[in-house]
C-alpha cells in the first residue's frame, strides 16, 4: 500500500474513535477600521456593495500558516491592517489577512472571528469561504496528527451548521476560476499555494465523505 493511502487508512481509524474538541474563542481585533476595510474589499475585489461584512458560507478552505508558533501565527492576523500598509496606494487593499479559525500543533482550535464575517484568506472566494489556518507547515514544523483530527472535527461541526458545498485546500483555489462562486475582478491577482498538502486533504476528505461535498472543479 502506498504511504499516502496508508496514512488515510490510519487517520480514518483514528477518527472513528469520536474524538471531541473544544473551540476556544480568541478574537482578533475587528474594530470599525477593519469593518470598513472588509466592506471596501468586498466592493473592490468582488463588486459586492454591502452594509455589513457578512458572508453566507458555502466553502471551507484549509491552510497552514508556515509560522512555527501559535503566538506568532495569531499576531500575523490580529491587527486590522497589513504591515507597512500605505493608504495612498489605492490599488492595494490595506485589509490584513485573517482566518476564522486557528489550530495549534496540539490540536487546540481557536476561533478568531465570527464564522459569518468575511476574512481575507483566499483570493476570489473570501465572500463565501470559512478559513481554517493550521500553525506550522514548514519542514521543521510539519502539521500534526492532532491538527488533522481537529480539522476533521471542525469541518463536521461547520457542515452541520451551514450549507457547506466544498472543502478545499488552499492550493486548489485557482481551480474555481470561471465557477459561479469565483468573483475576483483582477485577472492578474493570483498567488501559488501548496498548503495544507495533499496528504492532509486526503485525510480530511476520507473522514468527512458522508457529507458528500462537491468535488473541486477540473480546469
Amino acid at each position: 500500500m502506498k504511504k499516502a493511502g496508508l496514512l488515510v487508512l490510519i487517520l480514518s481509524i483514528l477518527w472513528s474513535c469520536n474524538t471531541k474538541h473544544e473551540i476556544v474563542d480568541r478574537p482578533i481585533v475587528f474594530d470599525k477600521e477593519r469593518v470598513e476595510l472588509t466592506k471596501e474589499y468586498l466592493a473592490q475585489r468582488y463588486n459586492l456593495e454591502q452594509e455589513t461584512p457578512e458572508i453566507v458560507p458555502k466553502m471551507i478552505v484549509l491552510h497552514w500558516t508556515a509560522i512555527p508558533t501559535l503566538q506568532k501565527s495569531f499576531e500575523a492576523f490580529e491587527k486590522p491592517t497589513l504591515p507597512n500598509w500605505r493608504p495612498d496606494i489605492e490599488s492595494v487593499s490595506g485589509l490584513n489577512v485573517s482566518s476564522h479559525f486557528l489550530i495549534d500543533q496540539d490540536g487546540t482550535i481557536y476561533r478568531l472571528m465570527p464564522e459569518t464575517t468575511m476574512a481575507r484568506h483566499v483570493i476570489g472566494l473570501n465572500h463565501c469561504a470559512i478559513g481554517v489556518e493550521n500553525v506550522g507547515g514548514t519542514e521543521n514544523t510539519p502539521l500534526t496528527k492532532e491538527q488533522l483530527e481537529a480539522n476533521i472535527f471542525l469541518v463536521e461541526y461547520l457542515a452541520d451548521k451551514y450549507d457547506i458545498e466544498y472543502v478545499i485546500g488552499h492550493y486548489e483555489y485557482t481551480q474555481f476560476e470561471g465557477h459561479p462562486l469565483w468573483l475576483e475582478v483582477d485577472d492578474g491577482y493570483r498567488t501559488t499555494k501548496t498548503d495544507p498538502g495533499t496528504d492532509f486533504m486526503n485525510g480530511v476528505r476520507e473522514a468527512t465523505k458522508r457529507f458528500n461535498f462537491k468535488p473541486v472543479p477540473s480546469k
